[in-house]
């Protein structure tokens, strides 16, 4: 029986790659070798699915969002706790803000995965950063030219909470189903007998997005038809134990590792 291959490919856009709005060294290469991969497979590729950063300007990880108490915006890469709101060290920019950003900060640090760290703009809808980056995109579109869909799926847009992962947020608004569990991309993955994964970065949205995939996967065995590629993958600078801890977890749980050039169907 033929086996049913998914390719999964997280935010692979133009700001991460090189001279983008938030650049993750490497990313343009590891584009062009998941380009090269996806042209080499392209009769096998049953389904492909594309994560799709998309911002605001205004975004409680973006600068605009805090001021400390001389009234600056924080620095990109500046991190933001709890402890440093309640303490006045930073606040929201818009007072009415300032109850819901806090509350924000406080569930980051209940669910231990990240704490609230400040980006550059970087994705926002509309402009050219949002874009898929050109060798991967004329890949995808050479696939659909058989008649077949990419899968885009968006996140990031509510203003209010970070969308590392796919799956869901990282604190899911309750007013807001885009933010909660995509019942519907789970689903669909579950009905691969593989799933290559690739994508930007893999310190921080690959890895979210795989960690809740696996953790909503309903029959943990079911976590080996996960295959990441490590050469189309990289963390961002200073980051890259993230990495580290989400490929010794992942991998420990079923998760098999490969190569654009080494995989074969």
């Amino acid at each position: 029986m033929t086996k049913k291959l998914h390719l999964l490919a997280i935010d692979p856009q133009v700001d991460f790659a090189e001279g983008g709005a938030l650049a993750v060294p490497g990313a343009t290469d590891d584009m062009k070798r998941l380009a090269k991969m996806t042209t080499r497979l392209k009769d096998k590729l049953d389904d492909i699915h594309v994560t799709l950063d998309s911002h605001h300007y205004v975004h409680i990880a973006h600068p605009i969002f805090w001021k400390d108490r001389a009234g600056r915006n924080p620095s990109p890469f500046t991190v933001i706790t709890a402890n440093d709101v309640e303490a006045g060290e930073w606040r929201a920019a818009i007072p009415s803000h300032q109850a819901r950003a806090f509350n924000y900060v406080k569930s980051l640090a209940k669910n231990g995965r990240y704490a609230l760290c400040i980006w550059n703009p970087h994705c926002l809808i509309g402009t050219a950063g949002h874009n898929i980056i050109p060798e991967f995109g004329k890949a995808l579109l050479e696939w659909e030219k058989d008649f077949a869909v990419v899968n885009k799926v968006t996140k990031g847009s509510n203003v209010y909470t970070e969308h590392y992962s796919a799956v869901q947020a990282d604190v899911p608004d309750s007013s807001d189903p885009t933010t909660q569990l995509n019942v519907g991309l789970i689903q669909t993955l579950l009905t691969a007998d593989e799933i290559l994964v690739a994508g930007e970065a893999s310190s921080h949205c690959l890895a979210s997005t795989v960690r809740d995939i696996a953790a909503n996967f309903p029959d943990q065995s079911t976590i080996s038809k996960l295959v990441f590629l490590k050469d189309a993958s990289s963390p961002v600078p200073g980051f890259e134990k993230l990495t580290e801890d989400f490929l010794r977890d992942m991998t420990a749980k079923g998760m098999r590792v490969s190569t654009t050039d080494q995989y074969l169907t």
